[in-house]
């Protein structure tokens, strides 16, 4: 019951005001009853009725305050300070004069004109305290609208925010899942014509192995949608079931060399992050050359970031061109990193030495298990992109 008042007074500034009004002079009514009439025990119905007319009077003589108070609400504190002053006396005297009436009036003798003094201090006080407490309420009013406004446009801008996030997290999404199948069909490309070039030569049992090689990988594979990251010690169980559909390809031409920090091994990256890298190796110094090629493979913990690096001796390339030269599978690890990770991370290609290509990365070191506070600092990584 209570609730449903306190919202509809709240909606009508009117009723409010007039609510407001009626509890006042009750108050005032009850008051005066308790701590004059009753005291003095002057409890009959010409003292009870007499403090009900001045109530009332009150009701009449304090409403013109009201549109007095707002046409000044903008002016300055001087003005309505006088204003304010001005109105007390003026009303409080009238006021003071209706009393003093109607109480001759009840009691059937002359006006006592000789004690309007201590009627008229009473009254001050009372239209003082109306006028006080009516600021207030206005000044009280008005903080709360603004605060309402306040939180009604910051709940305005936190929804856009999260609007802007989820279409900017959509776009990211797509983004990722578009690099992603991109590289798909490059490998599998590569994989079917060497399986091709077998059975064309007559290794059946070379071409079944890769087929079973590359049926695993690709189970493997698909375990991971294109946008989730996983620890190195998967990405490199990954990289492996390709290194070894590679290795069915080229036997003794490919030499791999590893050297992977345990630290390292339960730190989060990007799936397949590493793949299209090695595919590019391969293509450029293993194949391209008659007798084959070594690739290297490195991880190492910096402080706060994971390090990772592959090498190859390949014929190596221009640094001017090296980021379009080598086709989409490098470009498209850079634009991923980017994506997910903006500023906070490093793709860098360098010669090795004496011939070949090095791809190192630089990344923010979140573990596994860290949990919450893992999957809260990846998430802060990615608001910062």
């Amino acid at each position: 019951m209570i609730r449903p008042l306190v919202a509809a007074l709240h909606a009508d500034r009117e009723a409010r005001f007039w609510f407001c009004q009626l509890i006042g002079w009750l108050g005032w009514s009850v008051g005066t009853f308790l701590t004059i009439t009753l005291v003095d025990g002057n409890v009959d119905w010409i003292n009870v009725g007499h403090i009900a007319m001045s109530a009332v009077l009150g009701v009449l003589a304090t409403s013109p305050l009201r549109p007095i108070y707002q046409f000044t609400f903008e002016s300055g504190l001087g003005t309505r300070l006088s204003v304010a002053a001005i109105s007390v006396i003026i009303f409080s005297g009238l006021w003071t004069v209706l009393r003093i009436q109607v109480f001759a009036w009840f009691m059937g003798e002359p006006p006592l004109w000789k004690e309007a003094n201590y009627w008229y201090f009473g009254s001050l006080f009372v239209f003082l305290s109306w006028t006080v407490l009516y600021y207030g309420i206005k000044y009280y009013d008005m903080l709360t609208t603004e605060h309402q406004k306040l939180v009604e446009e910051v709940a305005d801008k936190r929804a856009e925010q999260m609007l802007r996030f989820r279409a900017e997290a959509d776009a990211h999404e797509a983004q990722m899942r578009m690099l992603h199948y991109q590289l798909a069909p490059h490998f599998l490309f590569n994989t079917l014509n060497a399986i091709n070039a077998l059975v064309r030569l007559g290794e059946v049992a070379r071409a079944q192995e890769m087929i079973q090689l590359l049926g695993d990988f690709l189970r493997h594979a698909l375990k991971q949608d294109a946008v989730e990251s996983v620890t190195l010690d998967y990405e490199m169980e990954s990289l492996m079931l390709y290194l070894n559909i590679e290795k069915a390809r080229f036997e003794d031409r490919l030499s791999l060399r590893l050297d992977i920090d345990p630290a390292s091994l339960n730190a989060r990256v990007p799936a397949l992050l590493l793949q299209p890298i090695i595919e590019n190796a391969m293509k450029y110094a293993v194949s391209e050359c008659e007798d084959g090629g070594e690739l290297s493979i490195v991880s190492r913990v910096q402080e706060e970031q994971l390090y990772l690096e592959v090498t190859d001796t390949g014929p190596g390339m221009e640094m001017d061109s090296a980021e379009d030269s080598r086709g989409i599978g490098l470009r498209n690890v850079k634009e991923r990193l980017e994506a997910l990770y903006g500023e906070n991370q490093k793709f860098k290609l360098g010669a090795n030495d004496p011939t070949g290509l090095t791809v190192s990365i630089l990344i923010p070191l979140i573990f596994a298990d860290d949990g919450l506070a893992g999957a809260q600092a990846e998430e802060a990584v990615f608001a910062q992109a």
